[in-house]
């Protein structure tokens, strides 16, 4: 609404009787603009080419096009549906009034016009008018603020999620691109898998963003393994090897610890706790910590062990040399149906070259 129309409505005088219409305008003009129509294919017309009316005074008995469906027409078009209307008419039958009211006029006015009358009706529906004017205007301003602050909080979300992985990281020979390369790995994988009979009811774009966001928290429980396994600059002997494999239990023990502060649960922490405590599960149940088997093992653990498998055979690290893209797909083939779920990994072979190209712009610093 422009600041003229703010400080001076502008009235629709749609009638078909002149002198009704001069009568409405004068009465009116004092304190009003008014535009003046003599049927209601002149009101849509005027209605079509200019949004500053702020209220309509409209005739029921109208030729070729009554009142009542010119009240249709402008109560279909969004433009116009929020426009309060008047209906004025001769008829005082309650069916007449309650026909208009029911096709969304805001009141009746009888003819002849009581002038007091018309000046306190016009004026209560254009203050409930601008009342709800501004309502709307609170309630999109209270929108865009939650939505910032959503987006801010998820940011800082993000940033606490990144912080807590990456203070696990720093312990370990792995860097952070350790962390960016499986997370895409992992959304790029259940994206493939969306539309695949297995998984679809749970790959919702929802479910996917929630797995990029927790997947970096695979590796938290290491914070719990001692320097001198974490750090050890070679492979480890078999007694290290099952204090370093607590680390997936040490990692659901850890997001258990927060959904009991929290007195529950939600997706996102139910993902983080699936994926650190099941990741190094097998299809086959030789996996730890609990030698979950087959469709036990939940489906973000089974996304998870792809990726991050996949990341360290193209890794290099202290006890040995980075493979090659070919090389670590034929180790992964290898795995079908024993070290990965079957359908997970033949949607992998579909993709493996997003899986090469995620690793080449992630790639770790001295690789570059």
């Amino acid at each position: 609404m422009s600041l003229q129309a703010a400080v001076r409505p502008t009235i629709l005088i749609v009638d078909d009787t002149p002198d009704n219409i001069m009568l409405l305008s004068s009465l009116l003009k004092e304190k009003y603009h008014t535009k003046v129509a003599n049927n209601g294919a002149t009101a849509l017309q005027i209605l079509d080419s200019t949004v500053d009316v702020d209220l309509i005074l409209l005739d029921v008995m109208m030729p070729d096009m009554d009142g009542y469906e010119t009240c249709r027409r402008l109560k279909a078009n969004p433009r116009t549906r929020d426009i309060p209307l008047i209906f004025l008419t001769a008829r005082n039958q309650t069916e007449d009034e309650a026909l208009g009211l029911s096709l969304g006029a805001v009141d009746f006015l009888s003819k002849p016009i009581n002038p007091a009358i018309l000046f306190a009706r016009v004026s209560t529906h254009l203050q409930l008018q601008r009342a709800r004017q501004v309502l709307q205007q609170q309630n999109l301003d209270l929108e865009q603020l939650v939505e910032r602050r959503t987006r801010e909080l998820s940011q800082v979300q993000d940033a606490t999620i990144m912080a807590m992985a990456l203070m696990a990281e720093t312990r370990d020979n792995e860097t952070g691109n350790h962390i960016r390369r499986t997370q895409n790995y992992v959304a790029t994988l259940a994206r493939q898998l969306q539309d695949h009979p297995r998984f679809a009811g749970e790959l919702s774009d929802q479910n996917i963003a929630l797995l990029f966001k927790c997947a970096p928290l695979h590796d938290i429980g290491k914070v719990g393994i001692p320097d001198r396994i974490l750090l050890k600059p070679g492979r480890l002997d078999p007694e290290e090897f099952e204090i370093m494999k607590q680390h997936a239990a040490y990692g659901r023990d850890i997001i258990l610890q927060v959904e009991q502060h929290i007195g529950g649960s939600n997706t996102f922490l139910t993902y983080a706790r699936q994926i650190a405590c099941s990741h190094q599960e097998k299809w086959d149940g030789s996996g730890y910590p609990d030698g979950l088997a087959g469709d036990q093992i939940p489906l973000a653990a089974r996304l998870m062990a792809v990726a991050d498998v996949y990341d360290a055979l193209i890794s290099r690290r202290v006890y040995k040399p980075a493979l090659s893209h070919e090389r670590a797909l034929e180790i992964m083939r290898e795995g079908r149906a024993s070290h990965f779920d079957p359908d997970v990994l033949d949607a992998f072979l579909v993709i493996e070259q997003r899986f090469a190209a995620i690793a080449q712009e992630f790639r770790d610093s001295d690789e570059r």
